[in-house]
């Protein structure tokens, strides 16, 4: 079967967008994360929609492999629903992050495609968010679709993941995975290797010895039972007398 114009130009766009990341931010984040670590610093992780679920998978790549403190407000569906409806979505992040006591030896990692606008209306949660960290002097670090955004403004260090328009949003959401995943396991930052990474690079097992088998010793041979002494012949009855 043909491929599709549209499968081939999509993987062409990957590999085009793969080579015009620039490593040395990726690079200079992983150095930043560390240093939050090594502060004792808390890493926050946001995102909408797609970013939601970046940000629940990568809280536990950065706990688990990193040895980071993470934490996601999506992750609890009660209290973002609550804050949701009684306050509203604007507000949702940044008053979890004042509950958080976000401070300056804190970071937040966002994931958005466009990095969020007030001009525009987009994503306002994320920018109150985004805006209340920069106030608190906390870290802020971004992988994002556009260079425009408050993310990528306000950010100490943003990836921007350059994609077609008419591919963004599926483009940026998949490169997002791609970037976190080279932090989680940069040199520089990693605690520990992922659990499969940890069996391959293991040395193998040497086979266990086999033992050689025990001889055996030869079943003791029993001595013939003594025969049983014969029966006595008992001797023949007299002959009874002749009739007178």
């Amino acid at each position: 079967m043909a491929e599709s114009a549209h499968s081939r130009r999509y993987f062409d766009s990957v590999a085009a967008i793969a080579a015009t990341i620039d490593t040395g931010q990726v690079d200079e984040m992983a150095r930043a994360l560390a240093g939050l670590r090594e502060r004792g610093g808390r890493l926050f992780i946001l995102g909408v929609g797609g970013g939601a679920g970046h940000a629940s998978h990568a809280v536990n790549d950065f706990r688990k492999l990193c040895l980071i403190e993470s934490y996601a407000p999506t992750d609890n569906v009660s209290e973002l629903t609550a804050r949701t409806n009684d306050d509203g979505w604007e507000t949702s992040f940044s008053d979890w992050l004042t509950v958080s006591k976000l401070g300056e030896a804190d970071g937040l990692l966002v994931f958005s495609v466009g990095g969020g606008s007030r001009e525009h209306n987009v994503s306002i949660n994320l920018v109150n968010a985004i805006e209340r960290a920069h106030e608190l002097g906390a870290a802020i670090y971004g992988i994002v679709g556009s260079p425009e955004g408050t993310l990528a403004r306000l950010a100490d260090v943003a990836i921007v993941v350059a994609a077609p328009a008419d591919l963004k949003t599926p483009l940026v959401e998949s490169f997002q995975a791609v970037v976190w995943h080279a932090l989680v396991s940069h040199p520089e930052l990693a605690a520990r290797q992922g659990h499969w990474e940890s069996i391959g690079s293991a040395p193998s097992a040497a086979p266990a010895p086999i033992a050689p088998p025990a001889p055996s010793a030869p079943a003791p041979i029993a001595p013939p039972a003594p025969s049983a002494a014969p029966a006595p012949i008992a001797p023949p009855a007299p002959s009874a007398a002749p009739a007178p």
